[in-house]
């Protein structure tokens, strides 16, 4: 048998059903040579083959070729009689179908690979009438091989009607091979992390599939708690022999369920492929599959009038002829598995909770020698501590141990790519870049005999190689020598996951909170009870003596308008969480009505931004560490309360799409209206006549206060459930201001004023205590307290400043003197400051 015809040999049955169309044709038309024109026919012609399927999707018909083969054929010399014969380009298309199909493991030679040999031709009339069809040859060929590259090593995938060669049967698993990876096989090969506990989880699969009906487990828990870790365990346990009989040579394979679906173009391939692994399962009794991300079979491959996985793989379920272990998330679970009875009940659930903090601590130390050989660092047990510590503590989304694995991960690969070694490796590559240059150019110019160039190119590439060599001694490791990761590496991660600020993570900030005190009352003017409460309960929650499980503290605030109850809460928000925008006020106006509570956490199911999340909730997942403002907290409607009480109580909220969102690591404070009149009627009989020093005044002022901040918490009591009360961590009433105190937060506003003037136009101004005391006296209100003083400010001084500045009466870089002046302010330039 000559190489021609063993190629026509191999052609599938459409391929030859293909070939004799193009021979009847060539008869028809009375044509004397049968040519690549008429194969393309043939092809288009054979119907369900997988080229005439991909021919017909870019609209070419039978038809239409046949009318191009006419048109292009006119001039032909007619057969009178005899058969015709193949022509040359025709033979060379064949023969470079025949290498394709081999070249991607074929069986037979199809008619994809006839459609292959006629991209691949330069000058041949297929190709003419492809073209003159608005056929883009090339974009063809790119599909074709895309095709043969995912179906190359499953040949009865396209050609199921082939008989086999021989009678034996087949020894080797192709589906198998391809759609899955043996995990006993990585186990066997010291490729599986250990697995460290999970005994009970790894003993009742083992139980499950040794029953005779339904032996099939499912592995049910949140995403990171290590369903799969479960899985690889059992094949660790198989290959070291501590699994019953049973099960001593079965082999563990993961189904991809992705790359069964990948490149199933047509009707009926994806069944057939998953067919085909099904039956090689049933064929060889010692395979049990693997399924992560169980609930992806449900609809994976369903098209119109066919079969999704899930239906295909049922009835070899339901007879027992394959095992079958899955891993799925709860949510996923009840979404798509338990909608589906007749599929649940061949599954056995097994629930993986999340390990305990204990638990994550041995899984981190079992894992340790795998971390340090792949980065090349030391993990100190501190770090490992660190790691499942601030996870639970700061990470609230995800779950242990894979959050606590995945900050020794990363920060082990930070330390890794600043360590000095790493540097040196990038320098050693690209001096062997410049190496690789420099020996080219010197082969060069040897072979055009330029010597001088030559040796001066050897020159430079001997001082490269000692460079090299120099930095490749500086790698040589010294016992020691490794880089460490410390628990600070670890909070430094976190931090920069989180954003919560360093200090706040690593507790080196026990000084600026011993100093809390004075710094609050620095900027709080005049609640300096308010402020030692305030700092004392924060101590409290940084010292670890208060729950972990409630927020930082929660506060109400209590007292009239412009005391410094929302300034309290912007100042610890910076001198707290050292960010400014670290506050969330929340308006409880805005909440008065029943249906607007839905609001904070989420519309429910079913209407109109249930995907988008709540206002509170969506702001709590993008900030966690915050001061949350909840203003005017009595205008809100009761259900309100019912949201603050699980926040106050459990530190956690679940908001409508049934996620968690943690407020451990936020300060709640509450501002309410109620006995602000009271408050008010005391500070105006009262506050204006106190002076600094005036010991009795002050006494009787005190006596004032503290009666009317009872008759207000009775108030309070009256108006508000007591449960929230009880939950609350401290009710501040904060004092009416008086007038030395108004005097205090004019200085610093002032202050602040001259701060940003200086910063933006490089001008000082000076000010005295007549300035000071005129501001206060008019900015006095007992019932507006400290509001009226930015505005006096802003209308006294900074009109004024900006009109003079914009006349050009004050230049940038001046020094400005602002006094009073007959009752007036006054505001001149007194000399341009020395640079």
């Amino acid at each position: 048998m000559n190489h021609f015809s063993y190629i026509l040999e191999r052609l599938s049955s459409r391929a030859k059903s293909a070939l004799i169309s193009s021979q009847k044709l060539s008869e028809e038309l009375r044509h004397d040579h049968i040519g690549t024109e008429h194969l393309l026919y043939g092809i288009v012609q054979e119907i369900s083959s997988f080229a005439s399927e991909i021919l017909l999707k870019n609209k070419i018909t039978p038809e239409m070729v046949r009318l191009e083969i006419i048109r292009m054929n006119q001039l032909h010399i007619k057969s009178e009689n005899g058969q015709p014969k193949l022509s040359n380009n025709l033979r060379e298309v064949i023969e470079k179908a025949a290498i394709v199909a081999t070249r991607y493991q074929y069986q037979f030679i199809g008619t994809e690979h006839f459609l292959y040999g006629i991209t691949e031709m330069e000058t041949d009339e297929a190709r003419s009438i492809l073209l003159n069809l608005k056929i883009s040859v090339n974009e063809l060929r790119k599909n074709l091989i895309s095709i043969f590259e995912n179906v190359s090593r499953f040949p009865d995938l396209l050609n199921v009607e082939e008989p086999p060669i021989t009678d034996e049967k087949p020894a080797k698993t192709p589906a198998l091979d391809y759609f899955t990876s043996d995990l006993s096989k990585k186990a066997r090969l010291g490729k599986i992390d250990p697995v460290i506990g999970r005994r009970a989880e790894i003993e009742r699969v083992i139980s499950i599939l040794n029953r005779r009906t339904k032996n099939n487990p499912v592995l049910i828990g949140e995403p990171g708690v290590g369903k799969t870790a479960i899985v690889e365990g059992l094949a660790l346990a198989i290959t070291k022999h501590e699994v019953p009989d049973s099960l001593l040579d079965k082999k563990i394979l993961t189904l991809d369920m992705a790359l069964i679906v990948a490149g199933s173009m047509f009707r009926g391939e994806f069944e057939q492929r998953l067919k085909q692994v099904i039956d090689e399962v049933k064929d060889n009794l010692n395979v049990v599959l693997f399924i992560d991300e169980l609930h992806t079979i449900v609809g994976a491959g369903a098209t119109t009038g066919s079969l999704d996985a899930a239906n295909i793989l049922k009835p070899a379920l339901a007879r027992g002829e394959i095992r079958v272990i899955g891993a799925t998330t709860l949510v996923e679970y009840k979404k798509h598995i338990e909608h589906d009875a007749a599929l649940e009940r061949r599954f056995q659930p097994i629930l993986v909770e999340e390990p305990s903090t204990e638990e994550s601590l041995q899984i981190l130390e079992g894992l340790r020698p795998n971390y340090e050989k792949h980065h090349g660092v030391i993990i100190t047990d501190e770090a490992i501590k660190s790691a499942v510590e601030l996870s639970e503590r700061y990470i609230n989304d995800r779950f242990l141990p894979d959050k606590a694995l995945d900050l020794i991960d990363e920060t082990a690969a930070h330390i890794k790519t600043i360590n000095a070694k790493s540097r040196n490796i990038r320098i050693i590559k690209k001096i062997e870049a410049e190496l690789r240059k420099l020996e080219e150019e010197k082969t060069k110019a040897v072979m055009l005999q330029d010597f001088t160039t030559a040796l001066h190119l050897k020159s430079q590439e001997d001082k490269l190689r000692k460079q090299k060599a120099e930095y490749q001694k500086t790698m040589v490791k010294k016992p020691g020598t490794a880089f460490e990761i410390s628990s600070e590496d670890i909070a430094r991660t976190v931090s920069s996951i989180t954003k919560i600020p360093l200090s706040k993570i690593i507790k080196s900030e026990a000084k600026k909170l011993s100093n809390l005190e004075k710094t609050l009352q620095a900027k709080i003017i005049g609640q300096e009870e308010a402020t030692k409460i305030i700092a004392s309960a924060i101590r409290r929650s940084r010292a670890g003596i208060t729950s972990p499980k409630r927020p930082i503290a929660s506060f109400l605030f209590l007292g009239p308008t412009g005391v410094g109850k929302t300034e309290t809460a912007k100042v610890l928000a910076t001198e707290v969480f050292e960010d400014k925008t670290a506050l969330i006020r929340v308006d409880m106006s805005e909440f008065m009505e029943r249906h607007n509570v839905a609001r904070l956490i989420g519309a429910p199911a079913g209407y109109v931004g249930y995907e988008e999340g709540g206002r509170l909730t969506e702001e709590i997942r993008k900030k966690p560490y915050a001061v949350i403002l909840f203003d005017e907290i009595e205008k809100a409607h009761p259900d309100v309360f019912n949201i603050l009480l699980q926040i106050l109580e459990e530190g956690e909220l679940t908001d409508a799409a049934g996620k968690r969102v943690n407020f451990r690591n936020t300060i709640i404070i509450m501002t309410s209206n109620i006995g602000a009149a009271d408050l008010t009627h005391q500070a105006g009989a009262l506050g204006f006549s106190l002076s600094a020093g005036e010991t009795e005044p002050r006494k009787q002022a005190d006596a004032e206060y503290n009666q009317t901040k009872e008759k207000v918490l009775d108030n309070l009591k009256q108006a508000m459930r007591p449960e929230l009360l009880n939950r609350i961590d401290k009710i501040l009433v904060f004092r009416p201001l008086g007038m030395e105190e108004i005097k205090k937060i004019v200085v610093l506003q002032l202050q602040e004023l001259s701060d940003h003037i200086i910063q933006q136009q490089s001008i000082r101004i000076f000010y005295d205590k007549d300035l000071i005391k005129f501001i206060a006296e008019k900015s006095y209100d007992a019932a507006q307290g400290a509001r009226l003083i930015r505005r006096n400010i802003q209308e006294l001084i900074e009109d004024r400043l900006a009109e003079k500045l914009i006349n050009g009466e004050i230049k940038e870089g001046s020094e400005v003197k602002i006094e009073i002046g007959d009752g007036q302010v006054q505001i001149r330039q007194v000399e341009m400051a020395k640079v």
